[in-house]
């Protein structure tokens, strides 16, 4: 709206000042220079007229679309209590399909592990250092199995329905992110529906899909990954030490092969998801942080015989071990409740 005010002003100098120097024909050239400069502010009343609207609304742009590259790093690392390898791989493949303007490919990250180990958590870590409204941002969307796709035979219907949703999603904004809850309990073929838009250069119509995030939160796999982590106590090894090369290719395979929204996929099979993320499964001492955070955030001390009293409520497996929560951190809160009310 400035450049608006700016033109006008200059606009009445002009006139002015011809006036002065060319009585005889200032008409004449006033009329075409109102001609010429009034259709420039009228081409310009859009770009007032949007950059006005992003101040107040939510758009496509700055400061609603953000990469806070530091906040990321920082929240995957203190928030996020016992997945080094979420940190590690989540930050490094974000900033780089974040860099690099022409990746020529959506960027597909499928999220593995127990319910509780933090996969919805990191998901809204994303989302808050990504947008500014985090996950209320209306570029974000967020699809729970159990409740948008509950019957197999509605899969065709399922299918189209998504495929018109991002079409509209990417089409007020490239820059959206696609979360997928319980994909492990979505009817098999529905993800499919993805396909053409995850796909390498998709070129169907002249949308750009390639800036678009789309994150997969399933339970498949779980199991290897506990495994995994298991053997390496078991060995005596900091869990630390285990690396996505240790679990990634047990995941790919359990994705594929377990009954689940991911089983028998077309993505799978053209290797269209990027990155498999494993989650370990939360032991005592993570579950103890979770705890402090929960205290904290309701206002109560942090003694140290509550805090052990609500761990010692959480269950573990192996049972003779008690190594791993059954549940992560997801009953944490609701235990605290327990507790305190009891002291």
């Amino acid at each position: 709206m400035g450049r608006i005010m700016l033109i006008r002003i200059l606009f009445f100098l002009l006139i002015i000042s011809l006036t002065k120097l060319m009585p005889c024909c200032a008409i004449e050239v006033i009329s075409s220079l109102a001609s010429v400069i009034g259709a420039a502010v009228v081409s310009l009343i859009p770009i007032g007229w949007n950059a006005a609207k992003c101040r107040m609304y939510e758009c496509c742009d700055e400061p609603w679309i953000k990469s806070n590259f530091a906040g990321l790093n920082s929240d995957l690392g203190h928030r996020l209590y016992g997945q080094h390898l979420v940190k590690e791989t989540v930050f490094k493949t974000l900033k780089g399909h974040l860099w690099h303007k022409k990746s020529g490919k959506a960027l597909v990250m499928s999220f593995h592990g127990w319910t509780g180990v933090g996969k919805n958590y990191a998901s809204q870590i994303i989302a808050e250092n990504l947008y500014k409204n985090g996950m209320k941002s209306k570029f974000v969307h967020f699809f729970v199995s159990t409740r948008d796709f509950q019957f197999q035979d509605r899969v065709a219907q399922y299918k189209a329905d998504l495929q018109e949703h991002i079409q509209k999603a990417i089409k007020e904004c490239p820059h959206s992110l696609f979360i997928f809850d319980e994909i492990d309990k979505m009817p098999e073929g529905v993800i499919d529906a993805l396909k053409p838009f995850i796909d390498h250069n998709p070129s169907f119509d002249d949308l750009d899909y390639t800036r678009a995030i789309y994150i997969f939160l399933s339970n498949t796999g779980a199991a290897e990954i506990s495994k995994v982590a298991f053997e390496f106590w078991l060995e005596g090894k900091d869990r630390t030490e285990i690396t996505l090369k240790d679990i990634e290719p047990l995941i790919n395979k359990g994705a594929f092969n377990e009954k689940g929204g991911l089983s028998k996929s077309d993505i799978i099979q053209k290797s269209l998801i990027d990155i498999y993320v494993p989650f370990l499964p939360l032991e005592k001492q993570h579950v103890i942080h979770c705890i402090n955070d929960d205290l904290k955030m309701k206002g109560h001390s942090l003694k140290y015989s509550i805090i052990q009293e609500i761990a010692g409520q959480i269950e573990y497996f192996p049972t003779e071990f008690e190594l791993f929560s059954t549940t992560g951190c997801k009953r944490v809160s609701r235990k605290v409740d327990l507790v305190i009310d009891d002291d």
